[in-house]
């Protein structure tokens, strides 16, 4: 379990996030929604530690991430799984290099079982076969699963997806929403998605923060978006007649 606390964010004499309170549960697919520049990619960025919030705090299953020394943030980290947003595969390692990349950082395994680990978690995310291709020899699609496959190499506790179906087709998409959900199942992972995919938030939000102007403007489920009566989180998702008719059809 990730909590946010009274967080506030400024860069010079702008404050980007005012007073942010959330708490991300274990074992549920967790999303930050929002508007371009409305402060999520920020508020993401602070609870991975790459940005220091000006008041706050975040605590990780109890250990406040200001307060701890520096070799225990170290440990921290390790503890997380990042999945970018364009893949940030090495273009010089294979599928399989690839995935055993933090593990060979950070493991102190054996290296047969480093590598029983790495294709495991590639047989996980069902690319078992391509672990000899290199990044250029595989699908966009494929490459999102090598992602996934390194993320959860070191069996992190805390998984921080930025935009993970970010230039994928709708089908594709779907396959990598399904894929983080059941891996965040499956494990008990605390997991946060930073999406604009509309399909992601109505699919696999179990719990959605939606960020407006650095304000915490509203949070609940994708079931609870249907009867919300907030207005600005129904102008950002029922943008489309298509979908102004679902939540329509889902209030009669």
């Amino acid at each position: 379990m990730i909590e946010i606390n009274h967080l506030y964010k400024s860069f010079e004499d702008k404050t980007v996030l005012h007073d942010i309170n959330h708490i991300f549960e274990d074992g549920k697919t967790s999303l930050i929604i929002g508007q371009s520049g409305s402060g999520k990619t920020v508020l993401m960025k602070c609870i991975v530690g790459l940005l220091t919030p000006e008041k706050g705090e975040i605590v990780y299953d109890g250990r406040s991430f200001a307060g701890i020394k520096r070799k225990d943030r170290k440990l921290l980290r390790q503890e997380m799984g990042m999945i970018f947003q364009s893949a940030a595969l090495f273009d010089s390692l294979s599928v399989l290099e690839n995935v055993l990349f933090p593990l060979n950082m950070f493991s102190t395994d054996t290296l047969r079982d480093r590598i029983r680990r790495a294709r495991f978690c590639l047989d996980r995310v069902n690319l078992l076969e391509a672990e000899s291709k290199f990044p250029g020899e595989i699908s966009g699609g494929m490459q999102k699963r090598v992602a996934i496959a390194r993320a959860i190499a070191m069996n992190p506790k805390y998984l921080f997806c930025d935009e993970p179906n970010s230039g994928l087709d709708p089908k594709t998409s779907l396959v990598i929403d399904e894929l983080i959900h059941s891996i965040t199942k499956e494990y008990g992972i605390t997991t946060i998605i930073n999406t604009h995919d509309m399909n992601s938030v109505l699919g696999i939000g179990e719990s959605i923060l939606y960020i407006y102007q650095g304000h915490k403007e509203w949070e609940g489920t994708m079931h609870d978006i249907f009867t919300a009566t907030n207005e600005r989180l129904s102008d950002f998702i029922f943008t489309s007649d298509l979908l102004k008719k679902v939540k329509e059809q889902y209030s009669k």
